[in-house]
């Protein structure tokens, strides 16, 4: 194999993802502030913060899977120079994504009840339900960000929503300061001050994406004068076909680590809280897979709108090569680091709480090892997911990912993550098996369907 075949795309892979992933990082950011900073509150706000994260994972990952039907057609349409095709897709993508934000804020907010019945610690429950309130309210800009956001990375505008997250992190840790701990002369609002600190900054966020795309060339008459109220039936019905089975590929698979939360607060508020430590962390280096994913998902999409499947499957490659070694130097790093990088998030100056605090330390310093192990396969899984949704295949990965998520990966979790098994740490091994499994069906479906693509064309 001569590697530089692959190698020499790395370049231009890097230029397009790495905005992407700062603005990713960034979303993930806005969470690892809160957790930092509500961590030093307690071990029972740290968990409560978790438990009220994971409704909204489960309702962002529909309203973010959903968005990811506009990038390929908007990468397909700019390749080929249709303006009108662009046009349509963005005003249709972005009256579906308001309207699904507004209604994941009314289904999360309606189904804060439920976790009286989850079996988790009351004293948890009792702090999650203010703090939900206001997050809940945060998917509606949320979800519309994601509709900008897909559309500018299909342009390979892909600079434009970082510059919104990073002044939104800005925005988000200031808010925090003041509003958690009272700082300034505002009121000491504690959890509930995150809330707070979240659902401005994603306001501010959606704003300013939407300023910054008016004012450049190449965007502005796409983003603006939009009757959003007179829609195309056709474009409607592509963007839910293809938007559907991505939100349904990522509610899989978030639904999974949503599980691990549920499954942990079984086991007490400690693991809990020690499972959201870990699970931030991991996600934050997920999200720089996630930013190679766009790239992967508008180059091909590029490709694909021009026919060259020969070359669509080596910058794939390349992507996938670069995914790896990225992912490689991620586990390296957390297996190293396990012990410190927990420490981060508790005050051991905190005398009443040190028990807990030194508890939930060592519990996530175990987890990030088994972080560690599957950074290779997640890295994997969502760099050739991204490819095949820039083929516009979604309906075999969806089945793929129900199966490795929840008939492979949830089963391992729930037996081996029982008190009397290996607890925290079992969860964590369904997730593994469920990461791996994706990684290599998802792979071999893109062989598969690149192949017959080339064989095609021959005949």
């Amino acid at each position: 194999m001569n590697l530089a075949l692959y190698t020499s795309e790395f370049k231009y892979n890097w230029k397009l993802a790495a905005p992407v992933m700062l603005g990713m990082l960034g979303h993930t950011f806005v969470s690892f502030i809160d957790n930092v900073m509500v961590g030093q509150l307690g071990t029972a706000e740290l968990a409560a913060v978790s438990l009220g994260n994971s409704f909204m994972f489960v309702a962002m990952s529909l309203g973010i899977g959903f968005s990811t039907a506009i990038t390929p057609l908007i990468a397909e349409a700019d390749s080929a120079n249709n303006f009108d095709q662009a046009k349509a897709t963005f005003k249709n993508g972005l009256f579906l994504c308001s309207v699904l934000g507004i209604l994941l804020f009314l289904v999360v907010f309606f189904a804060k009840p439920l976790m009286y019945l989850m079996k988790q610690p009351t004293e948890v429950v009792e702090l999650a339900i203010p703090y939900l309130n206001l997050v809940a309210f945060s998917l509606i800009p949320l979800v519309i960000f994601q509709a900008l956001k897909q559309f500018s990375d299909g342009m390979s505008m892909t600079k434009y929503p970082m510059y919104a997250t990073l002044i939104a992190n800005i925005l988000n840790i200031a808010l925090n300061y003041v509003l958690i701990f009272g700082k300034l002369g505002f009121p000491e609002l504690g959890m509930v001050g995150a809330a707070y600190g979240t659902l401005l900054s994603r306001a501010v966020m959606v704003i300013y994406l939407w300023w910054l795309l008016s004012k450049k060339e190449r965007s502005k008459k796409i983003v603006t004068n939009i009757k959003i109220f007179v829609l195309d039936k056709l474009m409607l019905k592509k963007i839910i076909n293809l938007g559907f089975p991505s939100a349904m590929q990522m509610f899989f698979e978030i639904g999974i680590f949503t599980a691990a939360i549920w499954l942990s607060g079984l086991l007490g508020k400690n693991p809990q809280a020690a499972n959201q430590i870990a699970l931030n962390l991991s996600t934050m280096t997920f999200m720089v897979s996630m930013g190679l994913s766009v790239a992967s998902m508008v180059r091909v999409g590029n490709q694909k709108g021009l026919h060259q499947y020969r070359e669509l499957r080596r910058i794939a490659f390349s992507i996938f090569l670069m995914a790896t070694l990225l992912s490689v130097l991620f586990a390296i790093f957390f297996f190293l680091f396990h012990e410190q990088l927990p420490k981060i998030y508790i005050d051991y100056d905190d005398l009443d709480n040190l028990v807990d605090n030194m508890e939930v330390v060592d519990i996530a310093s175990k987890l990030l090892i088994a972080s560690a192990i599957f950074q290779i396969s997640d890295g994997i899984q969502v760099v050739v997911l991204g490819a095949l949704r820039g083929l516009q295949d979604v309906k075999i990965p969806t089945l793929i990912t129900f199966i490795s998520y929840w008939i492979i990966g949830f089963p391992v979790s729930y037996y081996f993550g029982k008190e009397e098994q290996l607890g925290s740490f079992g969860i964590w091994l369904g997730l593994l098996a469920g990461l791996s499994t994706a990684a290599v069906l998802l792979y071999i479906r893109f062989n598969y369907l690149t192949l017959k693509l080339i064989r095609e064309k021959q005949t």
